[in-house]
Formats: structure tokens, sequence, C-alpha cells
């Protein structure tokens, strides 16, 4: 999966779509957009969405971590791009930092499949496992000081686990300070395997049928 976050980087996640068969994409207008014009460009990102390698809305969500665009603004955007992907029957992949209550609640009324992208909030995720929700971690669930975020992970049903890069961020604690990568997610993967009492290469087929379901690549 590779992801647009803003019109011009869906068109280019599209383009890497069309030239590698095993890639696909996720497009959305990421919140700290919404208080600039680009926040207003829903309409196009309706028109990529119809294209056949675009297989979830996303991420989309709310950031009041750092506030770069008005709340308000975040939660018109956000509620827009539940509508597009209830209208066009695709999943949403949710990115969520210091919003909890918000997120869960604009989600209330979504009846979609729901993945909640490099998750990070303990405090979800009795509501997140309640709703049946997808979650994805990324490196940063190898920081040595990612303790709760550890635990979290060991909570998560065998069914709705995933795995991402979040490239070029949160690379693994063994690449820490570099450029992440898609590669690198092995490294995501087996530290999940260890902290859940699981073999790597199992867990690793569990996700990739995961993420089959999820985005209905199967």
């Amino acid at each position: 999966m590779t992801v647009g976050t803003g019109i011009e980087s869906c068109r280019a996640a599209l383009e890497l779509a069309e030239l590698h068969e095993e890639v696909f994409a996720a497009l959305g207008i990421d919140p700290h957009r919404a208080g600039d014009p680009e926040g207003a460009r829903v309409p196009e990102l309706r028109e990529l969405l119809e294209h056949e390698r675009a297989v979830a809305v996303g991420e989309t969500g709310l950031d009041f971590f750092r506030v770069r665009s008005p709340r308000d603004r975040q939660r018109r955007l956000f509620d827009a791009q539940l509508e597009l992907a209830t209208e066009l029957g695709k999943p949403v992949v949710i990115h969520t930092r210091d919003a909890e209550t918000e997120t869960a609640e604009a989600l209330a009324g979504f009846d979609g499949t729901v993945v909640m992208h490099c998750f990070s909030s303990p405090d979800l995720l009795p509501t997140v496992v309640e709703r049946g929700y997808y979650v994805s971690f990324a490196g940063n669930v190898t920081y040595p000081k990612a303790g709760d975020l550890r635990s979290v992970a060991r909570q998560v049903p065998a069914e709705r686990i995933l795995a991402e890069t979040d490239s070029p961020y949160l690379a693994p604690q063994a690449r820490r300070g570099r450029p992440n990568e898609p590669a690198n997610v092995v490294l995501t993967v087996a530290a999940l395997a260890e902290v859940r009492g699981e073999d790597a290469d199992e867990l690793g087929a569990r996700i990739d049928a995961n993420a089959s379901a999820a985005f209905s690549l199967a």
C-alpha cells in the first residue's frame, strides 16, 4: 500500500500503483491540509478514488498534537472523506493524534472498514477492539520507551493486526536515524511477534491475509 496525503501525492501514488501490479493506493487529504486550499479539493479526490488501483480513503482523521489546521476545519474535512468512503464502499485509513475522543465520535456513524494507521493511542484500544477496527503498527513499536505500545500490540485480536512502515518516517530501532523504507516492515513484524509470543513468519502471513481482507485484495 502506498499513500497519498494530498491531491498531487495521490496522483503520484496512483502512478506507482499503475507501474507495479503488487502496489495499491490509499488516497486522502490529511488533517494538516484542512486549513489551506488543499482542504477544498475533495471533489478532485473523489475522482481519483474511482481509479481501480485506489482501494481505500486516507489517510484522513484528526491531529490535535500539531494543530497546523483549525480543529473545526479538520473535522469538516474528515467528515467529507468519511462520506466519500461510504459512497464508494471503500475502507478508511485513520490518522489520529491527541484527538482520541473526537476521532471515536466521528467514526461512530461510519459502518465501513476502519484501519487505524500507525496506532499510538492506547486509551482508544477498547473502542477500537469493540468496533472491530484493524490496528496497524509502525516502527515506533520497537522503540525502547514504547512499552505501552507493545502492551497494546499484545491485546489486538489476531484477525485485526496489521503492520506498516510509515515511510520515510518512524524507522524501526535497528534503523533509527535513517529514512525508513518498506523493506523495514520485517523488523516491525519481528518485534510484534516477539511481544505476542508468536512465530514471525506465521504472524507475517496472518498480517498479509488481514491486509488482503481489509482492502478487499483477495
